[in-house]
């Protein structure tokens, strides 16, 4: 075994050292191509004391630290943005650490060696072996971050390089913790690991075969998450050496002093992590030290359109709006303060109380804010009474300990609203990032609210030309009506003495005031222009009373097939029938009857409407028969045919027409025919 462990570390030292020449020599476009070879050379000179003077000599623990802090320092080189910028601050204290960590491993292998006391020598070996597995894990999870933040043009060469990184620590954790639980240095495990070294070396070598976009960029998030790894690894170190120390010195108190300590450094890690001001501190200290901007932009602006987008809970916009704005300075409530009769309201909030806020306008501050667009920081002007937007800022603000800054939302030339927003819990003035952030996501939600208000104001509209359009076939019915009763009163001049006349006006008056009262319902805005489903009906029987409500005012005939059965709303079809009939009759000569004509073929019925008047051609049929508010008689108001047509298509049934200049005109309503076993069972349902 411990040849072969010889024979496989000499190949690796061989295999690594021709690619290191290789990367030296070749042109790796976009690779750093020096620190890959240094590390590289630094594993073949780790490889080689391995082969020639074994894995416990103090000379391969200096090795194995080198090609550690080469690679490394690889890794570091490879998290950059472009070719001309260096890496974040907060990566490169990450990566800082990370090799103080493994040096302070050497120092404590160097001091195990050198302690003649065998006992303290073991635990310091063993808190050396613990450091290392503690570099291990950073490193991968660096590793890990690198693969995240490859370009999406990456190809393969630089994706295998990252996992043969990963192979690389991760055998050597494996190594690692195998060691530290068995408590010494076996050979299995370091055969393995040559054979691990083997592999890596293979897929080095495929990798720098093939040509590859090399950039990597570096997110904000992934900088955070390393250092909260680090500073986990710190702890756990501290907490390993800190338990030794207390092993050695406690006697036979050790283990009650080792649990106390845990727990009670546990406890009091948990109680700083849980405390949001601490949080927010840290963040700002962060940003402000490791990084050239306060803010990350691209994750910021993710967060803010998702937050606009999103009715999470069912929360309105107005509500969703201020809550996004508030998310970018971490403050914890807002107020939406909005137009309101020349002033600015109190409108939505969020986590905000609503009994510290007043009910009046202020006009003062809203005209200040449309005029100038500033965002104002309400401590600034408490502490000055001289400030310039002392004068308009209202008392009930500045009276509010939570008021932080007001932040407007500017449309084109007018104001959308401001946003009141509460202090954060690291109280701080705001800078230049802030004001530039904070001015364009204000814009951003000035669009989304004037948005809204133009679809609420489209929505109106809407409202009001539905009910108008309602109101138009209204009037176009009631003059039907005013004419058939005008004709009515005409005739009793005439014909009151008669008693059938007088049968028939009293028929007629009903009919009139029935469909009075349905009009007076067609206006009520609950209404849906269908009083019934459509269902089976007998045709006939309802064309005979359109036509008898007609011939009061002209001749008016009916044909056709007595059996005839259609899906129709018997309401809606004689509101049609009676259209037609009216254009039929004020279209014909009075001596010339019109007629209605019933037929059904099995499978349709077909309601026709037949006059011998004036007719119409072709291109008016086609342009404007159908178009409302366009009429070919005088006086004449256009909604007659356009509403037909919408009834039948309701009643899923059609119009066709067929019409001569000077001949005529026939209106055919097409229904779907329905079975005589249908009859009533629609109206039951």
């Amino acid at each position: 075994m411990g040849a072969l462990l010889l024979w496989l570390h000499a190949l690796a030292a061989l295999l690594f050292g021709a690619l290191a020449l290789w990367a030296w020599r070749a042109d790796l476009a976009g690779l750093p191509r020096r620190p890959l070879a240094f590390a590289l050379a630094a594993t073949a000179l780790w490889a080689l004391a391995i082969a020639g003077i074994g894995s416990t000599d103090v000379a391969s623990w200096f090795a194995e630290t080198l090609r550690n802090l080469a690679w490394l320092g690889f890794m570091l080189v490879l998290h950059r943005r472009d070719a001309q910028t260096r890496p974040p601050i907060a990566l490169g204290t990450v990566y800082g650490v990370v090799a103080l960590v493994q040096i302070g491993a050497l120092g404590l292998t160097l001091i195990a060696y050198a302690d003649p006391e065998p006992i303290v020598a073991v635990q310091t070996a063993n808190a050396a072996v613990l450091l290392r597995m503690l570099v291990t894990v950073a490193a991968l999870v660096l590793v890990q971050a690198l693969w995240s933040a490859l370009s999406p043009a990456a190809g393969g060469p630089l994706r295998t390089l990252a996992l043969a990184l990963a192979g690389i620590w991760c055998a050597e954790l494996g190594l690692y913790t195998t060691a530290y639980l068995a408590a010494e240095w076996r050979t299995e495990p370091l055969v393995l690991r040559g054979l691990a070294y083997l592999a890596i070396a293979l897929a080095i070598g495929a990798a720098l075969q093939r040509k590859g976009e090399w950039r990597i960029e570096v997110s904000r998030a992934v900088t955070y998450q390393s250092l909260s790894l680090v500073a986990v690894g710190v702890y756990f170190a501290l907490l390993a050496l800190a338990t030794s120390a207390i092993a050695t010195v406690g006697g036979p108190n050790a283990r009650i002093l080792q649990t106390a300590f845990v727990l009670g450094s546990t406890a009091a890690i948990l109680t700083l992590v849980a405390n949001s001001w601490l949080r927010a501190w840290l963040k700002v200290k962060l940003a402000k030290h490791l990084f050239r901007h306060r803010y990350d932009y691209r994750t910021e602006w993710m967060r803010f359109t998702e937050t606009l987008g999103n009715p999470q809970g069912g929360a309105a916009l107005d509500e969703r709006i201020v809550k996004a704005i508030a998310d970018l300075t971490e403050s914890p409530a807002g107020v939406l303060l909005v137009p309101d009769a020349g002033g600015l309201g109190v409108g939505a909030s969020w986590n905000w109380d609503r009994t510290t806020l007043p009910i009046a306008s202020d006009t003062a501050l809203g005209e200040h804010l449309r005029a100038t667009g500033r965002i104002i920081e309400l401590d600034a002007v408490r502490r000055s009474e001289d400030h310039r937007d002392a004068s308009v800022v209202p008392q009930w603000m500045l009276d509010l300990s939570e008021a932080w800054v007001i932040v407007p939302l500017p449309h084109l030339a007018e104001l959308a609203g401001a946003i009141l927003l509460a202090r954060p819990p690291l109280d701080r003035a705001l800078d230049w990032e802030d004001f530039d952030l904070l001015k364009v996501a204000g814009r951003q939600v000035a669009s989304y609210l004037a948005e809204a208000r133009a679809q609420e104001a489209l929505a109106e509209a809407q409202r009001f030309d539905e009910f108008n359009r309602r109101f138009a076939f209204i009037l176009h019915d009631i003059k039907n009506l005013v004419s058939q009763l005008t004709l009515t009163a005409r005739n009793a001049e005439r014909h009151a003495d008669k008693p059938e006349f007088r049968a028939d006006m009293v028929a007629t008056l009903q009919s009139s005031a029935e469909r009075m009262n349905g009009l007076l319902a067609r206006l009520s805005q609950h209404h849906r222009g269908r009083s019934e489903a459509p269902h089976a009906i007998e045709i006939v029987a309802l064309v005979e009373r359109v036509a008898a409500q007609r011939r009061g005012q002209h001749p008016v005939v009916t044909s056709g097939v007595r059996s005839a059965i259609a899906h129709a709303d018997p309401a809606s079809l004689e509101q049609l029938l009676g259209h037609l009939v009216q254009n039929a009759i004020e279209a014909s000569p009075a001596n010339e009857p019109v007629t209605l004509a019933v037929l059904a073929d099995g499978e349709r019925v077909a309601i026709d409407v037949i006059d011998l008047g004036t007719g119409m051609s072709p291109a008016f049929i086609r342009d404007k028969l159908f178009k409302p508010f366009v009429s070919s008689k005088e006086g004449g108001f256009g909604i007659g045919a356009f509403e037909a047509r919408q009834l039948a298509h309701a009643m899923e049934g059609r119009i066709e027409v067929t019409s001569r200049e000077g001949k005529g005109t026939r209106f055919r309503v097409i229904l779907r025919a329905a079975h005589p076993a249908d009859l009533g069972m629609g109206r039951a349902a």
